[in-house]
């Protein structure tokens, strides 16, 4: 069985040394203190720097290709001139390493919502001239939303060029609730702003404006699909009867029906059968793929993972690689 990843997290040393010396927003500063620690460490950082080990790694669990993308934040925490050149540099690099390792590598480029002129001719370049296989915004930027009528270029140029958008998250922009008892992060933090954004683009009516875009979620779907039937329940009744605490756009579609048409979803760091068991009734088989969220997870117990759980074999091949290719337009 072909094995495809797809939230594979990397950076490079020159990336990390220029990155690692720019000014960052007041408001991203936790954040980024946080993450510049780790990737300082020097067993964290080979482990997004070494591609050879990685592909050693793979190769020793069977894993055919990882699809790559820049660790989080990316280049969202810092200015929009710092950021601008050190995302094309970036994506210089990345596009290299893929073309060095056909079918092993693909990649997702960064970009920089805070230009979002800038970051549209960037996903046009990342698609064409690169050959990269989509983008990776890290949900909010400065605590604004991809829903947000600045970042019209961005989602247009997106749906145009064809780029799925990975929307990956990142420490909430509302952070006071979430200080207290580890909850600003992957205990809760990531997926409660990931689900939040994504639920954004559903009910603002963004994506009746932009039909063809598909936006990417991990976590087997941020606990949306937990809540599809709720949600769809609370819209109408509020639609019906000014129920809302504030006016809601008219939509085309029920929020469950966006769901199923613009949202894919990954595995990454959900090795639970009864969670997927939900997100497949969800979404169905051609809308879920297989992600490890390396090097946050452990590799094998997601590969051991998708090969052992209880699945048809269609399932399997889809979720393993089938889905995969036909969203990022990969090759073997």
């Amino acid at each position: 069985m072909r094995v495809v990843a797809v939230e594979e997290h990397m950076a490079t040393e020159a990336f990390l040394r220029v990155a690692h010396g720019l000014d960052v927003a007041p408001s991203d500063q936790a954040e980024m203190n946080g993450m510049r620690t780790m990737e300082s460490d020097p067993a964290f950082r080979a482990r997004l720097t070494d591609l050879a080990s990685r592909l050693r790694e793979m190769d020793a669990l069977g894993q055919d290709m990882a699809v790559l993308s820049l660790n989080p934040p990316g280049v969202q925490a810092y200015p929009a001139a710092d950021a601008v050149p050190l995302a094309r540099e970036f994506n210089d690099a990345l596009a290299a390493i893929v073309r060095r390792h056909p079918g092993r590598f693909g990649g997702l480029a960064t970009v920089t919502p805070q230009a979002p002129e800038a970051a549209a001719t960037e996903i046009e370049r990342a698609m064409g001239a690169l050959g990269l296989n989509g983008i990776m915004i890290n949900s909010h930027t400065g605590g604004h939303y991809l829903d947000g009528p600045r970042f019209a270029p961005l989602l247009a140029a997106a749906e145009a060029s064809g780029a799925p958008v990975y929307l990956h998250p990142r420490v909430p922009s509302m952070l006071d609730a979430y200080r207290p008892y580890g909850l600003l992060g992957a205990i809760w933090g990531y997926q409660a702003e990931a689900g939040l954004h994504a639920m954004r683009l559903i009910l603002s009516g963004t994506l009746d404006r932009h039909p063809g875009l598909t936006v990417v979620l991990g976590h087997l779907g941020e606990g949306i699909p937990y809540w599809l039937r709720r949600i769809d329940n609370r819209h109408a009744f509020a639609a019906a009867t000014a129920g809302a605490a504030t006016p809601m756009p008219r939509l085309s579609l029920t929020p469950s029906e966006y769901f199923r048409r613009n949202f894919v979803l990954t595995t990454s760091g959900i090795d639970d059968p009864d969670v997927l068991g939900l997100a497949l009734r969800a979404v169905g088989e051609d809308r879920v793929m297989f992600a490890v969220d390396y090097p946050y997870e452990a590799p094998k117990a997601a590969v051991d993972f998708l090969r052992n759980t209880p699945l048809t074999d269609d399932q399997r091949t889809a979720i393993a690689h089938r889905t995969a290719e036909r969203v990022f337009s990969l090759t073997g």
